[in-house]
């Protein structure tokens, strides 16, 4: 649960205050080749893939730093990558998302680390990686440390430590940087690999997975319970504050000295969970420099691992995806869909942005009756969201009389925010709704069936902006007149 869902969204939605972070680690380029597959090769028993596109981006720790990037904060880089073609456009892509990549080492002895992914469709039909796993020369390792050394006198919020065993991180460096950071109150977050987690001694965090930490725990990854209590084991031998273990579609837990809290997967279609790991862990950091408790920063980064794994090849999470799907979460809880007129029209312009069609009605929903929930059924169905205009207490009275509205308008607001068919309830004061529709331009107006296309307010406006106007028929019947008078009536005969 989010325990401050006010603050977690002014977080994201300020781009976490461009709060500076430097991230030190495995550097990488992710290279993916696309195309679709259509037969089989003649020559062998393989795909033959059509290519149709090519795409780069980061990889390990320089994804670390686009997410981070991407959700507002200002990054900073370092690790090593070769002095070749490889690392100049990885230097690029960082560069075009304005990470500093002062901290950049080019080798001369080692290419910089490439994956290469063939794609077929939404399948990765194969991985192709280019890179040196010998040890990097210690003169190396001393000068990569001295450059982060630099880089903490900037008094980053955070460092982060991306280990892909690839050569950037060895005791040696892990121990001097952790020290280097502790010594300055920088806390230091940890996405560990190897079966050797006594080089993280003294970091802030670790962000393993399930099988890191069976691998790291020397435990049963298929026991869930006993593999958290050898996490917590590990957090008092190695003097952790905690870990956060990531754990698929049983979601994500936190590990501290004294608890165990579970955190379940937010639902989502998984179609490739490359760089999922570095999306959390980008997350998580955002949100403690940010100034977030652990419970939410590690249930925001849960929210952003659920999105990327949506996505074909490695994507960094960014803030406008986050924040709709903490608006699209909080909506779920009923209070979270009452919404004031700036926030909304950002939600609608984020929706249009994505082609989803927004549907408004509007009402007094004094007394919500079955014919109520049928027609908010039906609105909804036209479209991907259903906005409904309310009426206030003031503006009923003028529509009905000094005897309405029977149910006050917060109260009749919480009671259609809790349809699953309503995603956001707006009040409005007005006599009409007009002002109203053409702040939000939806692109359906519905209203029910005792209305014709004439008597409807905004239905020209609509239309004319390239809208259209949906009548909807009544349950014949159903009216809170009618189960006014007939409450009156039972009222009079007790």
């Amino acid at each position: 649960m989010l325990e401050n869902h006010a603050k977690l969204s002014d977080a994201v939605q300020s781009g976490f205050t461009a709060t500076p972070v430097l991230v030190v680690g495995d550097c990488m380029l992710d290279r993916y080749i696309w195309g679709t597959v259509g037969r089989i090769s003649p020559e062998a028993p393989i795909p033959i893939v059509s290519q149709s596109r090519e795409t780069t981006t980061g990889g390990g720790a320089a994804n670390v730093a686009l997410n981070l990037s991407q959700l507002g904060l200002k990054v900073r880089l370092a690790g090593f990558i070769g002095n070749d073609a490889a690392g100049s456009e990885l230097q690029a892509i960082l560069a075009n998302h304005n990470i500093g990549t002062d901290g950049l080492l080019a080798l001369d002895d080692r290419p910089t680390i490439t994956k290469t992914r063939i794609m077929g469709g939404r399948q990765q039909m194969l991985r192709i990686d280019r890179e040196d796993l010998t040890p990097v020369a210690s003169q190396e390792i001393h000068r990569l440390i001295a450059s982060v050394e630099q880089l903490l006198g900037e008094n980053p919020a955070v460092m982060v430590l991306s280990d892909y065993a690839k050569g950037a991180l060895p005791p040696a460096l892990c121990q001097a940087v952790i020290l280097a950071g502790r010594a300055k109150n920088i806390p230091v977050i940890i996405d560990p690999k190897g079966d050797d987690f006594s080089k993280y001694r003294g970091a802030t965090a670790l962000s393993p997975n399930r099988l890191e930490l069976a691998t790291g725990a020397s435990a049963a990854p298929d026991d869930l319970d006993p593999l958290l209590l050898a996490g917590q084991a590990l957090v008092a031998q190695l003097s952790l504050e905690f870990m956060v273990v990531t754990l698929g579609d049983q979601g994500i837990a936190l590990v501290e000295p004294d608890r165990i809290q579970r955190i379940p997967a937010v639902a989502q279609d998984v179609f490739d969970v490359s760089g999922a790991g570095d999306t959390v862990i980008a997350t998580l950091a955002a949100g403690l420099a940010a100034g977030l408790t652990r419970s939410d920063s590690i249930a925001l980064a849960n929210l952003a691992g659920g999105i990327v794994v949506g996505q074909v090849g490695t994507a960094p999470i960014r803030s406008s995806d986050l924040a709709n799907a903490l608006a699209d979460q909080n909506s779920r809880s009923g209070s979270g869909k009452i919404i004031e007129i700036k926030s909304l029209a950002e939600q609608v312009a984020q929706w249009k942005r994505r082609g989803e069609k927004v549907v408004f009605t509007n009402g007094c929903f004094d007394l919500l009756h079955p014919g109520h929930v049928a027609y908010l059924g039906a609105a909804r169905a036209l479209g991907s969201h259903l906005i409904v205009g309310l009426n206030t207490d003031r503006s009923v009275r003028a529509l009905k009389g000094p005897g309405r509205p029977v149910m006050e308008a917060a109260d009749r607001a919480q009671v259609l925010a809790g349809l699953a068919a309503v995603d956001r309830v707006i009040l409005f004061d007005e006599d009409t709704p007009l002002e109203l529709i053409m702040a939000l331009r939806p692109d359906i107006l519905a209203k029910g069936g005792d209305y014709s296309k004439n008597d409807i307010v905004g239905a020209s406006e609509v239309e004319g902006y390239g809208g259209k106007v949906a009548i909807i028929p009544l349950v014949e019947g159903q009216s809170t007149s009618r189960l006014i008078e007939q409450l009156l009536a039972a009222r009079n005969k007790d």
